[in-house]
């Protein structure tokens, strides 16, 4: 009478084909994982500069859409400057939005609000924010082609 090798309780040859299974999944998981190469980000790509308003610095974040790449985002600071690492490489649509919770140039103050006192020059202090036009990629116009490596980007927007 033979005996049959198992593992577990299963014949041996089974537990051999999951693990084939199992490693065939992983394999097929990773290719689909890493694309074709198109718009693929650049390892090392580094897009730095200052996103402005009729010369002002602009507090916001900056979105670059990329068509088959996942988009990145970056936020610029109090001062307008920004530095997004790893972007997609390629052509690619750029968006500027408003931090969350902030208002848009000449929103109203909610009705029963209190009136804050105005502070000359908080607005160049702090940051201004972006027009809405900017960022929804039906209505901003804004494009780049980003390469390989480290380059700028200033971004000056209009009312």
């Amino acid at each position: 009478m033979s005996k049959q090798v198992t593992r577990h309780g299963q014949p041996w040859s089974m537990f051999l084909r999951s693990r084939r299974s199992l490693g065939l999944c992983l394999l097929l998981g990773l290719i689909l994982t890493t694309g074709c190469g198109g718009g693929k980000s650049g390892s090392g790509t580094t897009v730095t500069g200052k996103v402005t308003l009729e010369g002002q610095p602009v507090n916001g974040i900056v979105h670059f859409v990329h068509a088959t790449a996942p988009e990145a985002t970056a936020p610029s600071g109090p001062d307008g400057s920004y530095t997004m690492i790893n972007p997609p490489l390629g052509q690619v649509k750029v968006l500027v939005k408003a931090m969350p919770g902030a208002a848009a140039p000449g929103a109203a103050t909610p009705k029963g609000s209190p009136e804050l006192p105005s502070m000359s020059g908080t607005s160049t202090a702090q940051g201004v924010a972006p027009p809405a036009k900017y960022g929804n990629p039906a209505t901003s116009d804004l494009t780049y082609e980003v390469k390989a490596g480290k380059q700028t980007f200033d971004i000056p927007l209009k009312r």
